[in-house]
């Protein structure tokens, strides 16, 4: 029987710990991957003990408030603390979302916190994301039409045109849906990914775009969408409670009425 073992250095070890000592009733446990390149060791999980008196209600709240009062060689991204950029969506309790949006009052225990999986660690909970925007970039996330643009006013489509548009739009490119799927992490280098097949149906159904035939030719092949087997993950785990499953579903769709 074949035996698979991790390389010794990517072995993750017990690390630091911080407990509190000052009487806090309200205690709770974060215990964070830790991993700094320019050491070259072995990751970690460091244990931080935190008085949930002492700073605000989300995960976001408990990591700023370790890096400023308790270990500020804490590595973590974050910009909008409203769920609207993306930037601090990590592996929290074993689900991907965003930090800024998770309670820690929903955690029952002690809350342990990952970069998101199967993307490169620049540091600590910073996960290298140049693969996930260059996909991004590679389906032309924008408006492509050959007509000319009206003399006066904006490109105008109809109500229902405009509805097609809800739960595509919305996407923040957070990638917790991507980082979830096992497609994804085994053939990220051909496969798009849900949340870029997500952004590209979103330009395919846009009544103002003229580019669709071409957008669903640059599709057409056995990696870039059809490594998508309906595992559902990348719905599940969407923070803002969009469906990539069904768009990839509707692609396909599109894809098969052509060949009829």
């Amino acid at each position: 029987m074949a035996q698979f073992t991790l390389p010794k250095n990517s072995k993750v070890k017990q690390g630091n710990s911080f407990p509190l000592n000052n009487g806090a009733t309200r205690k709770k446990t974060l215990q964070v991957y830790r991993w700094d390149p320019d050491t070259g060791g072995n990751p970690r999980m460091d244990s931080y003990e935190i008085d949930l008196d002492k700073c605000g209600p989300m995960v976001l709240d408990a990591l700023i408030h370790i890096k400023n009062d308790i270990d500020s060689t804490l590595t973590f991204r974050r910009s909008c603390r409203e769920g609207i950029c993306g930037s601090c969506a990590m592996n929290i309790d074993g689900v991907n979302t965003l930090a800024c949006t998770k309670a820690m009052g929903e955690i029952k225990k002690n809350v342990r916190i990952y970069p998101l999986p199967h993307k490169p660690v620049v540091k600590d909970l910073v996960p290298d994301m140049k693969q996930f925007y260059a996909q991004y970039a590679a389906i032309k996330p924008w408006m492509q039409t050959g007509a000319p643009a009206p003399k006066q006013g904006e490109r105008l489509q109809t109500k229902e045109n405009r509805e097609k548009l809800d739960g595509l739009y919305e996407c923040i490119l957070c990638a917790c849906c991507s980082t979830s799927c096992p497609s994804y992490w085994w053939n990220s280098d051909r496969y798009l990914g849900p949340a870029t097949l997500l952004q590209a149906y979103r330009w395919i159904i846009d009544s103002r775009d003229g580019n669709t035939d071409e957008r669903l030719a640059e599709l057409e092949d056995p990696f870039s969408m059809y490594r998508c087997h309906t595992i559902m993950n990348c719905t599940n785990a969407c923070p803002k409670g969009l469906n990539p499953a069904k768009a990839i579903a509707e692609i396909k769709k599109l894809l098969a009425a052509k060949m009829l």
